[in-house]
């Protein structure tokens, strides 16, 4: 299972992504079909010819850095991090070898009311 998940946010658009951090159990499973139903069509077409060209072998390799490719490439197209499943961003930060930036939010409890609801619909959904 990944470690944990990341609640993102676009501040500009105020588009919402999760993002699993750590082992990714879905393109274990799944092979390249995860970034395509995550809309992330750079690491579908690259994981694709890849497997075209390793006879599947490449798909070794992305079991392991394929979330962590995810997370940075929202990172570079202006998503904060909004929430995270349990742990703490820093924790996830060093996991992944990726400073994840914090969407800054109103004051701390509301910061501690969004962490406690992300919680609640994480563990009871």
């Amino acid at each position: 299972m990944a470690y944990t998940k990341i609640v993102f946010k676009n501040p500009k658009t105020g588009k919402i992504e999760e993002a699993p951090v750590g082992f990714s159990w879905t393109v274990f499973f799944f092979g390249i079909f995860p970034p395509l139903f995550r809309g992330d069509w750079k690491w579908f077409i690259i994981m694709i010819l890849l497997a075209l060209f390793t006879f599947g072998l490449s798909h070794l390799v992305f079991i392991f850095i394929y979330n962590k490719l995810y997370i940075k490439d929202l990172i570079n197209a202006g998503f904060k991090a909004k929430s995270i499943g349990w742990g703490t961003i820093d924790e996830a930060s060093q996991k992944i070898g990726v400073r994840i930036p914090m969407l800054n939010s109103g004051s701390e409890a509301s910061k501690l009311m969004n962490d406690f609801y992300f919680l609640f619909q994480y563990h009871f959904r």
